[in-house]
């Protein structure tokens, strides 16, 4: 036996039979490592494309397009505020015909322009929010009324998109929104150095508006804010809890299985099936303030639950054992070797697990649809009860909104959402390197 091993062995191995079945399943190792490399190639290439787009889009709507006009603060137009306290001067100014300041500027450039609907037009170059511009300007500084002054205004949504070159002077008049007469008075003022573009600040200073130009983020964000710490302070403490006790003091039986099964089951479900929850509940059954962050962070925190709960289990499931045996040979009672050994040690997984939770429960927009938090929303929440909006649906509402302006706003939000989940899973990353134990 020995002898024919012996022989024949090296035959067969060296054999032109087995050599080519040897090359054949290298050819199929090359082949399948060329497969790994197309589909990264590929996933890459759909990311790039994502991002370029995105990017390209977006850039419009960090900048603002703004027009110079000289106001006259005509004296006849404003009440006379000797004798009246900050309050009642601040009321009388407020009914002041601002919009008739902007025409009478724009007509004094272009004093050609005289019938109704002509003049109605040169004044939409400039936004609806002009008047709010002169308002502030007014009272901060009620010197001003008898005196003339230079002031910079947001141009109008479709004056922008023109400017910035999304609405084409080469199309047909009658196929776009800025018509042959709007075109020549804009090319007047930028050939007077009357039009600049320049960073929007606005879009992360200012809340939602009907008006692209005046419509901003930083309601949603605040909303965002708001809505995430009501998640993080309802999910974070029973996730932990619910772990700690399922990995270190729970018995094994079948109640118990039965609860795992679920806490996996409830990780997969869909999330609107959440927000029906805290439709059905937190605003049918409790009647709780509808569109509040506290409501939103609530559904969002049964969303995350799960997900918590599995993070920290697999988070303590990786402490050494021995780090339990010690203890509890040093005389540590089950409780204190749980808190003063193994949840220090897991914690540096236990929170990359919950900031992962919170990246996700921040790009959500289905659970918060259904408890009402897609209304339009323009005044910044300040408490945890009033209506509020979040960044994700900020985002539902301006793709569903006709005005081309918002194109540019929609992919701009998109960037700034994208931003804050890589920062979140980027600190994710740094949190498990920097504390993570190597046994």
């Amino acid at each position: 036996m020995s002898k024919n091993t012996a022989v024949h062995a090296p035959t067969v191995w060296g054999s032109e039979a087995m050599q080519n079945r040897i090359s054949a399943r290298y050819r199929k190792e090359r082949r399948f490592r060329l497969l790994g490399l197309f589909a990264i190639l590929l996933a890459l290439s759909f990311l790039a494309i994502l991002l370029f787009t995105l990017g390209a889009k977006s850039i419009g709507g960090f900048f603002q397009t703004k027009i110079e006009l000289t106001i006259h603060f005509d004296r006849s137009l404003f009440p006379d505020l000797d004798g009246l306290n900050s309050d009642e001067a601040s009321l009388a100014l407020t009914r002041v015909d601002y919009a008739a300041l902007i025409r009478q500027s724009l007509m004094d450039r272009f004093p050609d322009v005289r019938q109704r609907r002509d003049v109605r037009s040169l004044a939409s170059l400039v936004s609806a929010g002009a008047r709010q511009t002169l308002a502030g300007t007014v009272r901060q500084d009620p010197a001003v009324i008898g005196a003339t002054q230079d002031i910079w205004f947001l141009a109008s949504g479709d004056i922008d998109s023109f400017v910035k070159g999304k609405i084409s002077r080469d199309v047909p008049e009658s196929d776009r929104r800025v018509k042959d007469r709007e075109v020549i008075w804009i090319d007047a003022l930028d050939a007077a150095g009357k039009v600049k573009v320049g960073f929007n600040w606005g879009f992360f200073s200012s809340g939602d508006s009907r008006e692209a130009e005046l419509a901003g983020i930083w309601g949603a964000i605040v909303g965002s804010f708001l809505t995430l710490v009501v998640t993080l302070l309802f999910s974070f403490p029973i996730g932990l809890a619910a772990a700690v006790y399922l990995e270190e003091f729970a018995p094994q039986n079948k109640f118990t299985d039965l609860i795992e099964i679920n806490i996996n089951n409830l990780a997969a479900v869909p999330s609107i099936v959440f927000g029906l929850l805290g439709l059905a509940v937190l605003l049918g059954f409790f009647n709780m303030p509808r569109s509040s962050p506290f409501v939103g962070g609530l559904t969002l925190g049964l969303m995350t639950l799960p997900t918590l709960i599995i993070a920290g289990r697999a988070a303590i499931k990786a402490v050494q054992p021995s780090i339990r045996d010690a203890a509890i040979g040093l005389g540590a009672s089950p409780m204190q070797t749980v808190f003063h050994h193994v949840i220090p040690l897991a914690m540096p997984g236990i929170l990359t697990g919950t900031i992962i939770g919170m990246a996700r429960a921040l790009g959500e927009t289905a659970p918060l649809l259904m408890i009402g938090m897609v209304a339009f929303i323009v005044d910044v929440p300040e408490s945890f009860s009033e209506a509020a909006t979040v960044l994700p649906v900020q985002i539902f509402l301006w793709a569903n909104s006709p005005e081309r302006a918002f194109v540019d706003k929609t992919s701009a939000a998109i960037i700034v959402l994208l931003l804050f989940l890589i920062l979140m899973n980027g600190l994710a990353v740094w949190l498990r390197n920097r504390f993570e134990r190597q046994w």
